[in-house]
Order: structure tokens, then sequence, then C-alpha cells
């Protein structure tokens, strides 16, 4: 009875509820489109928040269906550029798109914009209506009423438009008045985008109240000590007038007023540290009232002296993520660990140079002896017994495991080896390897105990789909169906093998592009 309810339409709140749980899944929703009108009206907005994202680039359509909306004038510059009337359509759509835009990357929509118009217009003029595009969508989705929940925005004196885009925003305070995650990239500051910059940052701290995650990154190229004050004062006034921030992320050359604003801050939940943090404070730490996860990522200054100022935090100090690609001290490493192992979720070491390799033993054997709670493990060359010892540790809480190697020796040992100590179940699995086609059969008849819903191969030797490789995926993973995504990539990517992936769609196993299923660190943070 509840079920013909909720199809019929007579229950919208539950009905919406549960399609909000597809927000990832397309295909689905493109299902639910076809249901009835009202399932359709509460698929739509969210097949359209984040469209840039997501898209093909062979199927660019929806950058037209938003470009049918530009005023006349821009539509006779775009034609001039040899982008035709007749390319966009009538803007009489069912549904007024822009105005489900909720996350904007801005350099993911320039890139997207550049795909889209590479074939239409000659190379040299390819930057600049790229940017005119960009501005024309901005536009359009200001006029339509999108308000943002995710914005993403690079600034740099090598762009032109930055001036332009900054203005839009400025002006038009309620298309950025809801954004609950802000990610500014501010690259090789000139004088003058310093000074164009500030009104731009003060207006986050002015006009934005519910930002929940913030991250900087900020690389300048001018030495000038007031140039750099400014931007350091403004992003500390940004941090400080939040008060529901669950997530800070320092990348780079975060600096010490910074990361000293934090005291006068009210964020709550998370604190992330990258690269070059100079040194961390004792008492900012202590005054971050709930602080419930800390993440370090490839940090620099990762010696004895911020071990130590850690270890004399008098709160818990809840290490949830340790990447690093270094090893400076061991016994400080060793102390670290010893007082946050217990909390340590998300562990990477790679690309260490050769200078640390007698110590990689070591720092494995620190995992198994004090970390009990590893989700996600990634490493770049595991060649040692510990690291097969490690994933058979931590098997009961393990869930994401990513290999990459060019090394043909360790990718044999890796197939031979590995599937014999993977835990009976994963969420996420990443293959970088050099298969070879017995190797790999080896790994797949080990593999037959575990299940995993994310399956990633990219094979370094471009020749996956050599007949018998693409046989035994289909014999041991694909019939005994051990996946439920599946993303292959080698001389071409499985999913443009049509023919297959209706087979595997057959076994209930999706087969997805690469970079659809790929999760990099910040991703699994959030």
């Amino acid at each position: 009875m509840v079920c013909s309810k909720i199809f019929s339409g007579d229950l919208p709140e539950l009905t919406n509820e549960i399609i909000q749980h597809f927000r990832n899944d397309f295909s689905t929703l493109y299902s639910c489109i076809l249901v009835n009108r009202l399932w359709c009206r509460l698929a739509v907005p969210l097949l359209w928040e984040d469209p840039f994202s997501k898209h093909d680039p062979k199927n660019c359509h929806f950058i037209e269906i938003y470009l049918s909306k530009s005023n006349e004038d821009d539509k006779a510059k775009f034609n001039e550029y040899g982008i035709k009337y007749d390319l966009l359509r009538s803007n009489n759509t069912l549904f007024n798109y822009p105005s489900f835009i909720k996350y904007l990357n801005y350099e993911g929509t320039y890139r997207s914009v550049k795909e889209w118009i590479d074939i239409l217009v000659d190379d040299d003029d390819l930057n600049e209506v790229g940017e005119l595009i960009c501005k024309s969508l901005l536009e359009i989705f200001i006029k339509n009423e999108g308000i943002l929940h995710s914005f993403e925005y690079a600034i740099s004196t090598l762009d032109s438009y930055c001036d332009d885009t900054m203005e839009l925003i400025l002006q038009n305070p309620n298309f950025t008045y809801n954004i609950k995650d802000l990610t500014l990239l501010l690259y090789d500051m000139s004088f003058k985008i310093t000074i164009n910059i500030i009104p731009f940052l003060k207006f986050f701290s002015s006009n934005c109240n519910s930002i929940s995650s913030i991250n900087f990154c900020y690389l300048p190229s001018t030495d000038n000590i007031n140039d750099l004050s400014l931007i350091e004062n403004c992003i500390s006034q940004i941090i400080i007038s939040q008060h529901n921030l669950k997530t800070i992320s320092f990348e780079f050359n975060a600096n010490y007023n910074s990361f000293l604003s934090l005291k006068n801050s009210n964020c709550s939940n998370t604190l992330i540290a990258n690269s070059n943090i100079l040194t961390v404070l004792q008492e900012v730490f202590n005054q971050l009232n709930v602080l419930e996860s800390a993440h370090i990522f490839y940090c620099r200054s990762l010696n004895s002296d911020f071990v130590q100022q850690i270890i004399k935090v008098i709160k818990p100090f809840k290490l949830r993520s340790l990447l690093m690609n270094e090893i400076l001290h061991v016994e400080s490493l060793q102390l670290l660990l010893q007082k946050c192992g217990d909390y340590l979720e998300n562990f990477e070491y790679g690309y260490m140079g050769e200078a640390y390799e007698e110590l990689r033993p070591l720092l494995l054997e620190f995992i198994i002896n004090y970390c009990t709670k590893i989700k996600r493990f990634i490493s770049d060359k595991p060649d040692n017994f510990n690291f097969y010892l490690l994933i058979e540790n931590i098997g009961r809480t393990l869930n994401y495991i990513s290999i990459d190697l060019f090394d043909q020796d360790l990718s044999q040992a890796i197939l031979q080896n590995l599937g014999r100590v993977l835990p009976s179940k994963l969420e996420y699995l990443h293959l970088g390897l050099l298969f070879s086609t017995d190797d790999f059969k080896m790994f797949l008849i080990d593999f037959q105990n575990t299940f995993v819903k994310k399956f990633l191969i990219s094979d370094t030797t471009q020749d996956l789909y050599h007949e018998s490789i693409l046989f035994y995926t289909k014999e041991y993973i694909m019939k005994k169906k051990r996946v439920k995504y599946l993303a292959i990539k080698g001389s071409c990517e499985l999913v443009d093998l049509i023919n297959e992936v209706k087979e595997f769609r057959l076994y209930d196993i999706i087969v997805k592009k690469y970079l659809d299923l790929y999760i990099n660190y910040l991703q699994f943070t959030k």
C-alpha cells in the first residue's frame, strides 16, 4: 500500500527523500524521470545541480541548453566565432535548468567549455571564446536565480577573466549567500590582483554565514609583506566570521597568521593541514573546542618539534589522516602514532625517494603496532612482507585500497599475493599495475572470496584488452558477480565497448568511466 502511494505521488515528502539517495547515481535518476511527473520533477534538479563535473566530453548538449538562454548580443558574438544560432536551441525548455545549479567549479567549467568549442572554433580563438562563454554561463545562472552550495574559484595573474568574474559575484550576493563549501585557489598574486581580490575576499566574510568547509590554496608570487598581510587578514576574517565550520584546509603556503586565526574561529569539527604549515601552535589545538578530526597531507613540517606540540595537546588529537612521502624523524613518527594511532583511518605513503627505502618496513611496522582502524590504505611500492601482514591485520576495518606501480616485478608480486590477503568486503579497490595474463588470472582466482563495490583497473601496459585478459575478467569477475561498479582503463576504456558494457549489465555489474569512480584523498576525507 505504501509503495503504491509512493509511485502515485500521494507521499511527495517521502518520495523526495528516497530520490535524494540517488543523487550521484545518474542512471537511476534518468530512470526516475520516466516514472511519472512527480518523480521527474524531483529527479531533474539532481541531474542538473552539478553537470560540469560529471559531463561526457562527447556529449556537451547541456551547455547548448544553458546558452539558449543567452541574450542576443552574446549569441551574436558566439556566431562570429563559429558557434551558430542553430546550436543554441529555443529557450522554451520544460524546466528552468540554470536555476538548479548548486556546484560550480569555475576552472572545471572552463575546461568543459573548451572541450565543447574545440571542434567549433579555430585554435587561435579558443581561449578568448572560452572566457566569453564562461562569463555568459555565470550571468545565466545568476539571472535565473541559481543559488550555489559549493563554489571553487581559482584566481591568477595569468587569467584575464578574473576581474569580470569577481565583479559579477560581488554585484549578485544572492548567488553565493548560501554556500556551504568554499574553495579559493590563489596563484601568482601580482600587486594588481592582490588589490583587486581584497573586496572579493571580504565579500565572503560579510555575505556568507553558512560555510561548513573552507579550503585555501595560496601560492603568492610577491615578496611584499604588506600584500601578503592583506590577504592573510582577509582569510582570517572569513574563518572567524563562520559559525558552522566543520572543515578547514590550508594547502601549500598556509601561514602563521591564518593558522593562528583558528584560535578565534568557531571551527568545531575538522582541521586539515597541507604541505608547509610552518609551526603548529599547541595553544591553537587546545582552543579548538570540539575538534573531532585532524588530517595531515604531505606536511613537510612533520618533524620532532611539530610532533612534540601535538603530544603536549591536552585534549585528544584525533588524527584521522596521515599522508606522507618522506620520513624526517623516525622516533617522532613513532611517538605520533602512539598518541594518535587509535584514531587513524586514512594512511598513505608513496613516492618516497631512495633515501627512505630502509625505513619503509619500519613505517609499516609502526602502523601494524599502533593503528587498528585504518579504512583507506594507499601505497606506491608494496615490496615488503609487512605490507601483506598489514592488510591481514586491519582487514576488519579496511575499506579502500589503492596501489600504483610502474615496475614489472612488483606488479607481478602484487598480483600473485594480494588476492589471498584481501578482506571479504571492500568499498573500493584500485590497481594501477603492469598486468600480465597469467598473473592477472592468479589474482582473480584468489580474489573469489572478496566482494568489491567499486573496482578500478588501470593497465599501464596499455594492453588490457588482449582477448585472454577480457576473458578472465568476465570469467572471474562478471560471472561470479564479485563487483558492483567496474572501470577498466588501458589503451581504451571498457565503458567505450558498448557490447561488453551490455554484457556486464546482464550480471548486475555497472561499467563506469575510470575518472567517475576514482577517489582521491580529499574526496575520501569529505
